[in-house]
Parts: structure tokens; sequence; C-alpha cells
């Protein structure tokens, strides 16, 4: 019979014991299919689509957008944004852009929203009259406070664009209403 030194013995049990807490370990960090990462509880996806159409009229936007709960009266998030508007013989405009958004619920029932959006114009004029044609791009900022009514997942409200300036050519007022969903 073969005699093993203590030393031997030690370094056998510490491997055995470290093996069998090791297995205990990894059993207790494996998820179940049904569990939630914590970031991704608080995360909420929504935007906004539109199509218009009238006589020779066109207009197509979509706005998709994710928000993070911090906690129940702060939300920020991320937004993207592009739209397409043709008028037939008068002009086409592409908008596309990207948003910083805020929203403050003081109290479950109200929402104050602050949106920072930074868009790329690209607006085309067809000729008419006396005028030529001619293409206009430039980047665009808008600011835009706003308040609303919230209901379950859904704000229906009103923002105010404090960067608006009519010779822009991108919203056609400061003022806009907003119906907003996010689930």
């Amino acid at each position: 019979m073969k005699k093993y030194s203590f030393s031997s013995l030690t370094k056998l049990f510490s491997i055995v014991i470290l093996l069998f807490f090791y297995e205990n370990v990894i059993a207790q960090h494996q998820q179940t299919p049904h569990s939630v990462n914590p970031f991704w509880s608080k995360v909420q996806f929504g935007g906004g689509l539109g199509l218009s159409f009238g006589s020779g009229y066109t207009d197509i936007s979509i706005a998709p957008s994710a928000i993070y709960n911090v906690n129940p009266y702060l939300a920020v998030g991320l937004g993207l944004q592009g739209s397409y508007v043709s008028s037939k013989g008068y002009y086409d405009s592409g908008i596309y852009g990207a948003s910083f958004l805020t929203f403050i619920n003081p109290i479950p029932e109200i929402q104050f929203s602050i949106n920072l959006n930074q868009s790329y114009v690209n607006n085309h004029y067809e000729a008419y009259y006396s005028q030529p044609a001619y293409t206009d791009n430039f980047w665009n900022t808008a600011l835009f406070l706003g308040a609303g009514y919230r209901a379950g997942n859904v704000t229906v409200g009103i923002a105010y664009n404090v960067l608006f300036d009519e010779n822009d050519h991108v919203y056609s007022d400061a003022v806009m209403p907003f119906v907003r969903a996010y689930f």
C-alpha cells in the first residue's frame, strides 16, 4: 500500500473542497430563463410614426426612441428621427436627426419634458415664378420644453421650441402638440 504525505493529502482535500464550492457558486449565479437584467427592466421603447397624403402632398416620418427610468420621477433617453415631406412642383425636404430626452414626473399624471434635437435638413425648392430651383442644406438645433397629461404609458401634451426661428424652414411653428407612448 502506497503512503501519502500529509501535504499531498491536504492538497487533495483542498482541491475536492474547492471543486465542491465552485460548483455551488456557479449554480447560484445561473439565471433562470425568466430572470430579467435589472437594467433592461427599467428601459422602455416608443416613438412616433407619421403618414400624410394629400393632393400632390406627402409627409412620412418615423421617430423611434428608448428611455431609461432612473426612478419614478425621472427618465432619460435617446431618440432618432427621419422625415420626408414633398409638395409636388414646390419643394421636397428630408430631415434626419437624433434627440436627447428627459422626462420629469412630479406626480404620476403630469409629465414635463426636455427634448434637445439636432437634425440635418435637406430642402430642395423647385423653380417657380421667376425664382430658380435651389437646395438648402443645414444643421438645425431645437430645444422643446413640454408639459403633458400622462395616463399609463401614454402622454398627451404640448411642447414649445425655445430655439424656434421661422427662417430655418424646419418647423412651421414654435408650438407643437404631441402624443407619446412608451412600452
